[in-house]
């Protein structure tokens, strides 16, 4: 596991509220909040290398200079479905980034990914993107999103998952070893219904009360 390009971001309001999502009794609307949030506080660090210009500005009392993000634009891509439920929170600091969506399912054969939607910014290829998505297991859906991301002319992207499994990672990390992972938690291991141990089940279905 590269750890340059791999970043748990543990503090202690993201576990605090990620203890809460991951707990069997928390229902829909509690862990629709909780995602929100998470996602905005990570949403800090992930955004911390945005370059900065220096402006000249006038507040009521003087002229100064002062930073402005410089022209960077954003884009947030959630995986669907689960991906949808880190959009909010994410806008909430860069209303202006613009939200595309990437629909993924499994092949029941040969467990790869395959697209069913995809639906971009037409200026894709300038911008930094921010892909979304709560879970990172097998790391098949976040590696052929990236892939399809990559293929439209993107080079700035970064995944901002909630729970991660190594095996996850590692799959992410050999594919695409230039895209940085942002992750609250990096849980112990998938079982053999891929999902994450302990994890905190189908982040879709406890996000739109489904099963």
């Amino acid at each position: 596991m590269n750890r340059e390009t791999f970043h748990v971001l543990n503090h202690p309001l993201i576990t605090h509220k990620l203890t809460i999502m991951r707990e069997k009794e928390t229902g829909s609307k509690d862990f629709r909040q909780l995602l929100s949030e998470i996602a905005m506080l990570m949403g800090y660090e992930i955004t911390r290398e945005l370059p900065l210009e220096e402006v000249d500005i006038e507040t009521p009392v003087a002229t100064m200079k002062a930073g402005r993000i410089e022209g960077k634009k954003l884009a947030v891509i959630p995986i669907l479905r689960a991906g949808l439920g880190m959009v909010d929170g994410l806008l909430s600091l860069v209303p202006v980034a613009k939200v595309g969506h990437i629909g993924l399912y499994r092949d029941p054969e040969t467990h790869d990914p395959v697209e069913y939607y995809c639906k971009l910014p037409a200026d894709i290829e300038e911008r930094f993107v921010i892909v979304c998505d709560p879970m990172l297991a097998t790391g098949g859906s976040a590696s052929g999103a990236i892939t399809m991301l990559k293929k439209r002319g993107c080079k700035q992207i970064k995944l901002l998952c909630l729970v991660s499994a190594p095996e996850g990672v590692e799959r992410l990390q050999a594919d695409h070893p230039d895209v940085e992972i942002f992750t609250a938690a990096l849980d112990e291991r998938l079982d053999d219904h891929a999902y994450i141990i302990p994890g905190l089940g189908d982040a879709g279905d406890r996000l739109f009360g489904t099963k």
